[in-house]
């Protein structure tokens, strides 16, 4: 506030300064005009004649160093250190936070007592000795290129403990429009799945970039092609687009998935708090939704609107294909007692259903348990993410086997009626000395 004031009194004396140059010896400072001032200082000319009144000089406000005993961020202090502690610094993300827990004021606000707050923050990382050469950027066609990676985080649980889950993570290089959606582990079953999510989100492209994963490619031949899983290309097939792998060692060939995959980290995990990961993945899609409806810098588009216009006309519309559904069907194992294993539960399969492999798929919050051939659904199961096996109405037998007789039967006997119990009290006689009257 006193540098307010002092600038408001420099502002003051450099107009006067310039009418006195202009006037010479005409100037007086107690006959100055004051319309001229307030043109030339754009304060009103009440507020200058206060002014004038006091010499020209902006005294102090009277109420300077006074705080209020309570401000829109009262409330809110414990849950910013928390997440200032975790080394979470990006206002952006703090003040989407607090929005979700009822926050009403302005992100300036956050942004200043981040910085009055800055030594909450973890120490900084050592410094690393730079890569070497500079990279350099690249573009494709529109709806040309699509680029994948995984992504890998630790979520703590509420009783202490922590597990790894896995985040599939796709984006389209010529407008940046991105998919996210995580599972319980990288294996290619989940590969598959979310390629086939992310193409039914943003479309079918050319080709796709990515790095030597193990459920994509085996190795090399002697002239440096490469030699493809046999799952994955036959994946390729039945979709209709290649794939282009980066050189080993080299990640900074598909740079705008690696950081997406940061962005994800920084921005949509950072402090992010669910129940379970269907929540999770809904929770992503809303994100991808909003973020892809801004004007992001680096593209220079807002990126639903260019893929829109620009990415569909060559990409592919995902066509809903027998095969598909053996992809979003992986298969499973029936144990000895009946049930199979997905996602680290298990359920349970109908008794009638006689083989020992079938298909699970799961949708939200619903399982279907479908055969083999995928041609009946079998049962649907209700996931409730506990850790209990989910049983089956129909999945063991209700009744034994009972044997019939094979010959008319010919021998009768007969049932008595069983005789009365025997009391404590049949001893007595209740009924001697009593006489009719």
């Amino acid at each position: 506030m006193n540098n307010q004031h002092n600038d408001l009194t420099d502002m003051i004396a450099q107009a006067l300064n310039e009418i006195k140059c202009e006037q010479g010896d005409r100037f007086d400072l107690a006959k100055v005009n004051l319309a001229e001032l307030e043109r030339r200082t754009g304060l009103s000319r009440a507020k200058l004649r206060r002014i004038q009144a006091n010499g020209f000089v902006v005294p102090p406000h009277a109420l300077i160093g006074r705080k209020a005993e309570k401000t829109v961020l009262s409330g809110y202090e414990g849950f910013i250190d928390s997440l200032l502690r975790k080394g979470i610094k990006n206002s952006n993300v703090i003040y989407d936070r607090l929005q979700e827990c009822g926050y009403t004021g302005g992100k300036t606000t956050v942004k200043d007592y981040i910085r009055k707050h800055s030594d909450l923050l973890p120490p900084k990382r050592k410094m690393v000795s730079p890569q070497g050469n500079r990279g350099r950027r690249y573009e494709t066609a529109p709806g040309d290129c699509y680029q994948m990676d995984w992504g890998f985080v630790t979520v703590e649980t509420a009783i202490g403990t922590s597990y790894k889950i896995a985040c599939f993570a796709m984006i389209c290089h010529a407008c940046g429009k991105r998919y996210i959606e995580f599972f319980p582990n990288a294996k290619q079953e989940n590969l598959f799945i979310g390629m086939i999510h992310a193409f039914q989100h943003m479309g079918v492209p050319r080709k796709i970039l990515t790095d030597n994963m193990k459920s994509v490619v085996l190795k090399r031949d002697t002239d440096g092609h490469p030699i493809w899983q046999k799952d994955y290309e036959l994946f390729m097939g039945n979709i209709g687009f290649d794939t282009k792998l980066c050189k080993p060692r080299h990640p900074f060939t598909k740079g705008a998935v690696e950081r997406l995959v940061r962005y994800v980290k920084d921005n949509f995990l950072a402090g992010r708090v669910f129940t379970e990961i269907t929540d999770l993945n809904y929770q992503a899609l809303n994100w991808c939704e909003r973020v892809d409806g801004v004007y992001h810098r680096a593209v220079d588009c807002v990126p639903s609107d260019k893929h829109a216009a620009h990415c569909m006309k060559r990409a592919m519309v995902l066509e809903s294909i027998p095969e598909l559904a053996f992809y979003l069907c992986p298969e499973r194992v029936i144990s000895f007692d009946g049930f199979i294993s997905y996602e680290g539960r298990r359920f349970g399969v109908p008794y009638a259903y006689g083989k020992k492999v079938c298909r699970v798929r799961r949708d939200g919050y619903s399982l279907e348990i479908y055969a083999d051939d995928m041609s009946r659904l079998l049962t649907t199961h209700d996931v409730t993410w506990g850790k209990r096996d989910s049983f089956c109405s129909d999945q063991y037998v209700s009744a034994q086997p009972e044997e019939e007789p094979t010959m008319p039967v010919r021998v009768m006997i007969h049932q008595a009626e069983p005789p009365e119990p025997d009391t404590d009290f049949s001893h007595f006689n209740f009924e001697e000395g009593l006489t009719d009257e």
